[in-house]
């Protein structure tokens, strides 16, 4: 679907009425708190919906409590097998390139920076995570699920965020909009989608058409459910690239909130590995997934060294997947490079954190991810 560019700049203007509403209620009643407090312990599906919240959250959550009419869930459950498969390649990019190419947008940073979340890293990588492994899912909106409680918070959460943000006087309206406008929501579904399918083949995964056209619808029925407009979502994966192409990129840059999110993103991953050896590692790895143009805005360390490294490591992934379908030892090798990283994730995201990362117990085998104890502050 063609775009023009007052379209696209009409949908900074634009925000979530339907979640708008709700904390607007919640905000002119004083119940902010009470319902946080409620909402944490609604995780999953099958949860009733709370009976002691105010009457505008519960119309909310039922609203919002099944998928849209147009979503067809056998093409759902069908990029379950691509992430069982490929889970922990999507984490791999998802941690070293989707997040570093949200923060090369300065507007999306600058709300990052408003809501004092540039030093909490963990957080936002074991939230962004959790999301994910909730949506990929073999049946993420039906039962045993529990992705349907995770987006309909995080479609309230966006809401808050637009509400707060919007009066602090360090917002500059006529300039940027609307906080979490809908071209933010649209552009960093993109980010997750088309550019996570982008990152894994940079770094020599495999991705056949049809598990990538998979992988962006159930992106795109996500977007409805995290209240983008139908309308404004590409149907195809090929109109969604060229979109990304437009919008995404057209709307990044250098910005010191991005500088210092990438920052302590990278801070974060070289804990991951021990002594000072391979700190040169994770900038490598990042710049091997984004354009070197973001690498450059958002001051991602060069290494020479490292580069040539992963470069070369990226190849051999290549010729790895190959021979992955009738090479035992082949994919033993692949598998293995994914579950170290995820596996150090899981351990660096619950070590004494409140946001915790879940991973079922499914996926757990298939990726081969020990259960890790939980350290709670």
């Amino acid at each position: 679907m063609p775009y023009t560019a007052e379209q696209l700049d009409a949908l900074r203007l634009e925000g979530d009425p339907l979640a708008d509403a709700v904390i607007a209620d919640l905000v002119a009643t004083g119940q902010v708190d009470e319902v946080n407090a409620v909402l944490a312990e609604f995780r999953g599906n099958d949860t009733p919906i709370p009976e002691n919240l105010p009457e505008s959250v519960r119309s909310y959550l039922t609203a919002t409590d099944d998928p849209p009419a147009w979503a067809d869930l056998d093409r759902v459950a069908r990029a379950y097998e691509f992430f069982a498969d490929d889970g922990v390649h999507v984490a791999s990019v998802l941690s070293f390139g989707a997040m570093v190419n949200c923060y090369a947008q300065p507007r999306p940073s600058r709300v990052l920076d408003l809501t004092h979340r540039l030093n909490q890293p963990h957080r936002r990588l074991s939230e962004t995570s959790q999301f994910v492994v909730n949506l990929m899912a073999p049946n993420p909106f039906g039962s045993g699920g529990a992705f349907v409680p995770t987006i309909q918070k995080t479609r309230l959460i966006h809401a808050a965020v637009r509400h707060f943000v919007s009066q602090s006087p360090e917002w500059d309206a006529e300039r940027d909009g609307v906080p979490v406008c809908q071209q933010d929501l649209l552009g960093a579904l993109l980010i997750f989608s088309v550019q996570v399918l982008e990152g894994m083949r940079r770094i020599g995964i495999s991705v056949t058409e049809q598990e990538a056209a998979d992988y962006y619808y159930v992106w795109r029925v996500t977007g409805a459910l995290l209240g983008i407009k139908t309308d404004a979502m590409p149907e195809t994966l090929a109109e969604a690239e060229h979109l990304n192409a437009t919008l995404v990129r057209a709307s990044y840059g250098p910005s010191p909130e991005g500088i210092k999110l990438t920052k302590g993103l990278l801070d974060l991953y070289r804990d991951l590995f021990p002594g000072k050896a391979f700190d040169a590692a994770v900038p490598a790895m990042v710049r091997q997934v984004v354009d070197p143009d973001v690498a450059d805005w958002l001051q991602v360390p060069k290494s020479r060294g490292w580069t040539r490294a992963v470069g070369a490591a990226s190849r051999v992934m290549r010729w790895l997947e190959r021979r992955e379908d009738d090479n035992r030892v082949a994919r033993a090798v692949l598998d293995k490079a994914g579950t170290l990283l995820l596996t150090g994730s899981v351990r660096t995201l619950t070590n004494g954190q409140s946001t915790t990362l879940s991973i079922p117990e499914d996926l757990r085998g298939h990726w081969n991810v020990p259960t890790c104890p939980v350290k709670h502050p």
